[in-house]
């Protein structure tokens, strides 16, 4: 791949330094071969400017930690190769979760709060579970389908693409869904659908979704959400019926 020269338009903005307002800044590097966004990034922090805020921690794809506005798009700084960007490139931090700085937010927060609203733990009916005991086993039609589910990053990338979630804040969001279908689909879990209508059962959850399905076309593992979501919609419609 022939070098080219990109220009990296990042919004700079820090809450917590007094004085500061969100802005535009440029910043020009050579690309090169096999070159992702992240490895841009971390030449620009390198070598011209060490105040840029972003986050990284596996550069694999697997933490979920560097997703961002790419052109508008939410996307993974490690897993975008420069060569598929155009010569001039617009990056913003992901929208609806606290921004920290630049182009670093909090996903972990609201992400921590959706699991402890949405119970998202096997519920079974031991009260202790003994933590020696071998692992009770599972059909492995089963086990794929849990798995499939768990392989899930919480990036926040979904819920940065939702046309409900930018209009409140209580939505679920797919993430949220995905964590719900996940424990649905696991055997060893005593719940109903009758209570999972509980945590998702209104307009925050499942029936607050507009079908959009953004968070199916720019989730980064290629997650099932767009079927998982119109699943438990029909399931949460029929606990809807029998309650009527």
């Amino acid at each position: 791949m022939s070098q080219r020269q990109i220009t990296l338009k990042i919004l700079r903005y820090n809450p917590q330094e007094a004085g500061s307002e969100p802005r535009l800044q440029s910043y020009s590097l050579e690309t090169a071969e096999a070159m992702t966004l992240f490895i841009a990034l971390n030449e620009i922090r390198e070598h011209q400017d060490p105040t840029l805020q972003f986050d990284f921690v596996c550069r694999a794809g697997i933490c979920g930690s560097c997703a961002m506005m790419v052109n508008g798009r939410p996307r993974l700084a490690c897993r975008t190769l420069v060569a598929e960007l155009p010569d001039t490139v617009v990056l913003a931090p992901l929208p609806f979760f606290e921004l920290i700085g630049d182009l670093s937010v909090n996903t972990g927060k609201w992400m921590r709060g959706m699991s402890e609203r949405l119970h998202t733990w096997l519920h079974t009916m031991e009260e202790s579970p003994d933590i020696c005991r071998i692992e009770e086993r599972m059909e492995p039609e089963d086990a794929e389908a849990v798995y499939e589910m768990d392989r899930c990053i919480e990036c926040g990338c979904c819920v940065a693409a939702c046309g409900t979630a930018r209009m409140r804040q209580d939505f679920v969001g797919a993430v949220g869904f995905g964590k719900i279908a996940r424990f649905r689909l696991d055997p060893r879990d005593i719940r109903t659908d009758a209570d999972y209508y509980e945590l998702i059962g209104d307009d925050t959850g499942v029936f607050g979704c507009m079908s959009l399905l953004a968070c199916h076309d720019v989730c980064p593992k290629s997650l099932p959400l767009q079927n998982q979501i119109a699943f438990l919609r029909r399931k949460m419609a029929q606990v809807s019926i029998r309650r009527e």
